[in-house]
């Protein structure tokens, strides 16, 4: 049995509103680790907010399509996040093993929505278009702060380090 354009793109906004709902519970767990990077801090409380806003998104777009989420999903990915950030907290190196993973996730959020993009205009469904480039533009910059602060995160990290000071988190 085959499926239907629609059906492929209805899974595509189910997956991508499951990543979201990681994304959230894994940022959650970090910001509340991060008191030697108060920058980091309040760029990651930002991108919590704007996932909150990107899962609303898909929210409506699937509401639209007559749809909903998958609780099942939304609860296998949130436990996949909660893991994956317990499993940094025991890292000395906690905040770099983090800035390593946010910067992959973002790439991975960046491909999920220029996939739906297209999905999207394959389904026909293009008033989805806006909300799913607003989404996409959000994860490339936040891509791009991941980038752009990389080597001062890692440095902060060593400073703290060898003078003795708390520097995982």
């Amino acid at each position: 049995m085959s499926e239907s354009i629609q059906d492929i793109y209805v899974t595509g906004l189910v997956n991508a509103r499951a990543v979201e709902t990681q994304a959230i519970q894994l940022l959650s767990r970090q910001v509340e680790r991060l008191e030697s990077y108060p920058e980091m801090e309040a760029v990651l409380r930002r991108h919590i907010s704007e996932s909150e806003a990107q899962r609303d998104r898909l929210d409506q777009l699937l509401e639209e399509l007559g749809t909903s989420s998958s609780t099942l999903k939304d609860m296998v990915t949130g436990l996949m996040a909660n893991a994956a950030a317990l499993g940094h907290a025991v890292a000395p190196d906690e905040v770099i093993k983090n800035s390593l993973a946010n910067y992959a996730f973002e790439h991975y959020e960046i491909a999920t929505y220029q996939s739906l993009l297209t999905l999207a205009d394959m389904a026909g469904h293009g008033a989805a278009a806006p909300a799913l480039q607003q989404s996409l533009s959000e994860e490339e910059r936040m891509a791009q702060w991941c980038a752009d602060h990389l080597d001062a995160t890692t440095r902060r990290y060593v400073q703290l380090r060898v003078t003795g000071q708390k520097a995982g988190v």
